[in-house]
């Protein structure tokens, strides 16, 4: 295939080759040879495909045949009941994603019952941890028959009371969700925002979900290039375009585990070569985490997931260490009125920071946490430079990035998050993203809707 008239990444503009999965030229007036599809760039800027360094697959699949319970959604107990009427069930059941408790407070079995006491019905808090169902929910599950697991809770008399935290494992198993969703629609929408790849950051992924990744591909329902976090068991047995990523592990501050067994959960992926992902979303898992990591030594590849929040002492404690930050800045836009009322005046500039972590000299990678956050990384990139709430509240300004550096969260490599972007060059993988306009224009206006095709190996993936 040959563009014509790309913006490369210099402003000029070049004619460039693709030859099966590479980038073979880059030049002025290049000849199309017999037969070669030719794309005319129209001057739009050709820019290496994005690599999304934060999300979850599964999760996102099925939260595609999910109601939205929560802002930008319902926003109050009303609200939310009307889009539980009006859902349709699926296997059965309705299935909610994205709930805050700004919508109708804490949820339970009984709160659920007075919305819907029909239906059997879940829904999962938009921090992923936590599932809520009502009390059709509750029997079809055998909450009420002896079932004793782990997270779910109970009331003072010992009844389930519908909140199942930190279990969706054991809930998938119990739902017998046993085959694979269909990352077809995942893999579209990916590639229409220019993504050309992702890392699944789900700590629970093991074979069973790595061999579903490689299907998937395989097939082309996911044409993304995936690098897969997971479980002490996920397989070191890449296939094309999958490949296995750092050791995930996941603290709670209400259930820290001890350090010395933190450490050890670190060296022992460190002695087979893996990196380790530390999930931190309070300042106190973010010490702990940088702590274990100066206790068990470093790895390349070593990161801190979210460090959602992160005051100065922090970050100085962290700059220390040869560890990568991925955040995602799209939570400001997306939670950050949330956040002003929740969280304390003094720490608020500390939330999803990014400057911050640049002048300390963290590399610095992006992800969207889809579907905890929305899937799509311009607008994260959009976040990162304005650094305002959905109604237009700007926090932390000093944290803002130029667009050029914004662009770079999600244009480094898959497996080095912050380092140096790629490039659009001979030799490099024809994994690419052409926008309808030059760049000095695209940089005004972040937005996935400047996407006019996707390329992943050279093969166009979302355009005409």
């Amino acid at each position: 295939m040959l563009i014509r008239r790309a913006e490369i990444g210099d402003g000029e503009l070049r004619d460039v080759r693709l030859v099966g999965d590479r980038i073979s030229e880059l030049a002025e007036g290049l000849v199309a040879a017999n037969g070669e599809e030719v794309v005319d760039a129209e001057g739009g800027a050709l820019l290496p495909g994005l690599h999304d360094h934060h999300l979850h697959l599964f999760a996102l699949a099925a939260a595609r045949c999910s109601v939205v319970c929560g802002p930008p959604g319902p926003s109050n107990r009303d609200e939310l009941a009307a889009v539980l009427r009006s859902a349709n069930p699926r296997d059965g059941w309705i299935r909610g994603v994205g709930y805050h408790d700004s919508v109708a407070g804490p949820l339970d079995r009984w709160s659920l019952d007075r919305l819907e006491p029909d239906r059997p019905l879940r829904i999962q808090h938009r921090s992923g941890a936590l599932w809520i169902v009502n009390s059709l929910g509750a029997n079809r599950l055998g909450l009420d028959a002896a079932i004793d697991v782990p997270g779910v809770e109970r009331s003072a008399d010992g009844r389930a009371n519908g909140r199942l935290l930190r279990i969706d494992g054991w809930l998938r198993e119990r739902l017998g969700e046993a085959s694979p969703p269909d990352f077809s629609g995942v893999g579209a929408c990916l590639a229409g925002f220019g993504v050309t790849g992702v890392t699944d950051a789900t700590p629970g992924n093991g074979p069973v979900e790595f061999e579903a990744f490689g299907s998937a591909v395989a097939r082309r329902d996911l044409p993304q290039r995936l690098i897969v976090m997971g479980r002490a068991d996920l397989p070191d047995t890449p296939t094309h375009r999958v490949e296995r990523g750092a050791r995930k592990l996941l603290l709670a501050e209400d259930a820290l585990p001890e350090f010395d067994e933190l450490v050890g959960w670190m060296r022992d992926a460190h002695a087979i070569d893996r990196p380790v992902a530390v999930h931190c979303v309070t300042r106190a898992e973010l010490v702990l985490a940088a702590t274990a990591f100066a206790a068990a030594g470093s790895h390349p590849g070593d990161r801190i997931e979210h460090a959602s929040v992160a005051p100065p002492d922090v970050v100085e404690l962290l700059s220390e260490l040869p560890l990568t930050v991925v955040t995602q800045p799209n939570f400001i836009h997306e939670r950050g009125d949330a956040y002003l009322e929740e969280v304390e005046v003094g720490e608020r500039a500390w939330l999803y920071r990014c400057r911050g972590w640049l002048e300390a000299g963290i590399p610095l990678g992006g992800g969207t946490d889809a579907p905890f956050g929305d899937p799509d990384p311009w607008n994260a990139m959009r976040a990162a430079v304005e650094r305002s709430t959905r109604r237009g509240q700007v926090m932390g300004e000093q944290e803002a990035l130029a667009p050029e550096r914004a662009l770079a969260l999600f244009t480094t490599p898959s497996n080095a998050p912050g380092g140096a972007p790629r490039r659009v060059e001979a030799g490099a993988l024809a994994d690419l993203c052409l926008l309808t306009r030059p760049w000095s224009e695209a940089r005004r206006d972040l937005s996935s809707r400047q996407v006019r095709i996707t390329f992943c190996e050279g093969r166009r993936v979302h355009g005409a």
